[in-house]
């Protein structure tokens, strides 16, 4: 598959496994996003465990599920909604199914936000009415509806703003600090979204203006799987004081014929090893093992991951 590095060019995990241990990838979007961040520590999670774990990125799970799938690669991480959409073949998949994707485990929940310059006059969503924004994310078509689903919460749609298009969250921030646009969409702990912050003097991470039922609402037309979550100041960069945010669920997920004992030794490590998890990457901390057996919508999980969850007990 064209859009994977090759494996003397993969980002390792950096802590060793035993050489008879199994090895496994794990498919991420590119350096700086979330998933990356993520995957990253899973596969370190994963390798304290005695597997042998690797990551291998590309632009967007747009492009590593379908590759996950097809058994191309053990595991991946997503959002449950994306991953969902690909099973069914809904939304910007075009009927293309992926039926042989499974879930492992529920992750920690991805926190979202809209950010702009600190020193700017935009102080809300419904500030951005008029003005260019990111859009288009023409190599990561789930971000479209989630920019939407913020929108909606301020009455807007895409249509409001000035669409300056990009091909990723990763170029998106990339054009915000060159100065094309006055904000970005990015999860919340995501490596570039720090480096934003230090690159302009500051961000301020726009939230849900008013957290209503209704606005709640107008979000799950475009994000089904979207709730409404809370971020203290100075959680994270750009929280200026106590806001309301989207979130939604993730999840690491593999393919039907992965190997049952693969599977079940990567819930095992992880289960075992969130500590490594946070370590890796700080966000994580936010990581709940006794949640790993969480709601996986219309996906199945892999019988190793039941297995597991069996042992330890989750229900």
């Amino acid at each position: 598959m064209k859009h994977f590095i090759t494996a003397a060019a993969l980002s390792l995990a950096v802590l060793a496994a035993p050489a008879s241990a199994q090895n496994v990838g794990i498919a991420t979007s590119n350096p700086g996003s979330l998933f990356h961040n993520i995957g990253t520590a899973v596969a370190n999670a994963a390798n304290a465990g005695g597997l042998n774990t690797t990551i291998q990125p590309a632009t967007s799970p747009n492009q590593f599920i379908p590759f996950v799938n097809a058994g191309g690669i053990e595991f991946g991480v997503a959002n449950l909604q994306e991953v969902n959409y690909a099973i069914t073949g809904e939304a910007w998949w075009n009927g293309v199914t992926n039926e042989n994707l499974r879930v492992v485990a529920h992750l920690q929940p991805l926190v979202e936000a809209i950010f702009v310059r600190a020193d700017s006059d935009i102080q809300s969503v419904a500030d951005l009415r008029g003005l260019p924004m990111t859009d288009g994310y023409t190599a990561q078509n789930t971000i479209l509806p989630q920019l939407a689903a913020f929108y909606a919460t301020a009455g807007m749609t895409r249509d409001d703003v000035e669409q300056v298009s990009v091909a990723s969250v990763v170029a998106g921030a990339d054009a915000f600090m060159a100065g094309d646009t006055v904000g970005f969409i990015f999860a919340h702990g995501a490596g570039k979204v720090r480096e934003a912050d230090a690159a302009v003097g500051g961000l301020r991470a726009l939230g849900v203006d008013d957290p209503s039922d209704e606005a709640l609402a107008a979000a799950r037309e475009h994000w089904p799987t979207a709730f409404f979550m809370e971020l203290k100041t100075g959680a994270m960069p750009g929280v200026l004081e106590d806001t309301i945010y989207i979130a939604f669920p993730q999840v690491i997920f593999t393919h039907a014929n992965a190997p049952e004992e693969a599977v079940y030794q990567m819930a095992k490590a992880m289960y075992e090893n969130a500590s490594v998890m946070g370590e890796t990457f700080p966000p994580m901390r936010a990581f709940r093992p006794e949640n790993m057996k969480g709601d996986p919508g219309i996906a199945e999980f892999h019988p190793g991951a039941l297995r597991f969850f069996e042992e330890a007990g989750l229900n």
